[in-house]
């Protein structure tokens, strides 16, 4: 259980949150967000990033199979300091499904499972 009163989680900084869809079909998919409003920011064939041009900060993965985990994650968080929070959960004894890494396409990150069984990915540009 996390303390809510810890100083050092009240500290952490979360630039973003993104749910993670997995899709099997990403250019089905990207076409119908195209016609909510998003655009492609980012697309590495297995990880497509979509973002809104008028507000940046909200956004949609869509994610066919991890690149390098074994799972897919179902939300992403983008924190200022990945290794704090990397520490913070650990101590917490919360599952690490994928270990802190630092990744080929410019992130560190890591995989925890919630209380309700969704895997988080915690991220920070590198």
């Amino acid at each position: 259980m996390i303390d809510r009163g810890d100083a050092s989680v009240r500290h952490m900084t979360v630039r973003r949150s993104v749910p993670d869809i997995t899709t099997s079909d990403p250019a089905a998919s990207s076409a119908f967000y195209h016609l909510l409003g998003f655009r492609e920011e980012m697309n590495l064939g297995w990880v497509v990033n979509l973002v809104s041009p008028s507000n940046p900060t909200a956004q949609v993965i869509l994610i066919t199979k991890d690149a390098a985990a074994s799972v897919n994650p179902d939300l992403s968080v983008e924190v200022e300091d990945v290794d704090a929070v990397y520490e913070a959960v650990r101590a917490t004894g919360a599952e690490i499904v994928h270990p802190i890494a630092d990744e080929d396409w410019g992130v560190r990150r890591f995989f925890v499972r919630d209380p309700d069984g969704k895997v988080v990915n915690v991220v920070s540009h590198r």
